[in-house]
């Protein structure tokens, strides 16, 4: 199973545990204490059990919805008619739940009544003003996950970030070749939609286990734990899917605008120490001489006509199979008083545009 498939099955495993807690809390919240002002009242046990049904199948639905939202539907249509679109898929997501809830109430619970007079009961309103506020705060801790990357939201949530720690990982900096001509060359608006585009291609390195930790201009910064980084080469083999998918879109990005980008990377990995900053803006961020170093390395590949530039100390914990590496030697970078023995990697199977043009 590939990581996005992981990925995927995993957010849905969270929106099936979220919505089978939001309604057995609802169920709590109106059976104990309360008094039912609908006709239809199943009593505590019963709203129990079928919310346990209803749970997982909302947990499906609504978690596939945000899939598909996220990964086709996004990006790729106006604000205004995503809007329409949430809209329309809140009715039938309601719809939904009323037909579920219906069969499974005249199945086991011998409802006498029809189904509008179900939907429409007196007591029914402020539950789908319920269902659909919930999908809406599922919604944003989802976005707010993207924002602060996988795993983090919890982490910050616990204060695991609270007090500075160290961890060991791997950095790569990835910067768009030339780009102070294309901002010329296209203007800034035009400039910022090829950004747009070239940081949407990029979810390809999900497969590599990639995160990213910032984007800086035309500039990114991708991490992984150590570990994640080191299987299957996902460090070095990120760099190479993510410019093979920019070849793939040859003809969009010339047709659009009349170039074909291509990124350079520095890449290096160590102890890094990471907590939390910021009071008005909060942030997870990473700090030390490991990003320093691979920021310089960064910049060195136009000096040695390279696409993929990677630390002595990154290449130790490397067993390549699949790629070729070659030193430029001892170089003397920016800010550090030690040269450093940096690597050029390239891959055995020849793909066109290996190296910076």
């Amino acid at each position: 199973m590939d990581f996005r498939t992981r990925k995927r099955l995993n957010l849905i495993k969270n929106y099936i545990f979220g919505w089978t807690l939001s309604f057995i809390y609802l169920c709590i919240v109106r059976g104990v204490g309360t008094i039912e002002v609908g006709s239809f009242d199943p009593g505590l046990l019963y709203s129990v059990l079928i919310s346990l049904i209803l749970g997982p199948i909302c947990g499906v639905i609504s978690g596939g919805a945000q899939i598909i939202t996220l990964e086709r539907v996004y990006r790729k249509t106006s604000i205004q008619k995503l809007l329409i679109l949430r809209v329309i898929y809140g009715v039938i997501f309601i719809w939904t739940l009323i037909l579920l809830a219906y069969f499974i109430c005249i199945t086991y619970l011998d409802l006498k009544t029809d189904l509008m007079e179900f939907a429409f009961d007196e007591g029914s309103l402020p539950v789908y003003l319920y269902i659909i506020t919930v999908d809406i705060f599922f919604t944003m801790l989802t976005l707010i996950d993207l924002m602060l990357g996988p795993r983090n939201l919890g982490k910050l949530l616990q204060g695991k970030f609270y007090y500075p720690h160290e961890e060991e990982r791997i950095f790569m900096f990835l910067d768009l070749q030339s780009s102070t001509q294309l901002a010329e060359k296209l203007g800034h608006i035009k400039y910022s939609m090829l950004i747009q585009d070239c940081f949407n291609d990029l979810s390809v390195v999900i497969e590599n286990e990639a995160a990213v930790y910032q984007y800086v201009g035309d500039e990114v910064i991708l991490t992984w734990k150590l570990k994640d980084g080191l299987r299957k080469h996902n460090c070095i083999q990120a760099y190479f899917n993510y410019n093979n998918q920019l070849l793939k879109r040859k003809a969009y990005y010339e047709e659009k605008y009349n170039c074909l980008p291509f990124f350079k990377a520095g890449v290096n990995s160590g102890i890094v120490t990471v907590t939390e900053v910021g009071s008005i803006k909060k942030e997870i961020a990473y700090h030390g001489d490991t990003l320093n170093t691979a920021a310089r390395i960064q910049g060195k590949c136009n000096h040695f006509q390279q696409g993929i530039l990677i630390s002595e100390t990154l290449k130790m914990q490397l067993f390549p199979n699949s790629f070729l590496i070659e030193e430029m030697g001892n170089i003397p970078l920016r800010g550090k008083m030690e040269e450093v023995t940096i690597y050029a990697v390239s891959e055995k199977i020849a793909v066109s545009q290996t190296s910076v043009q």
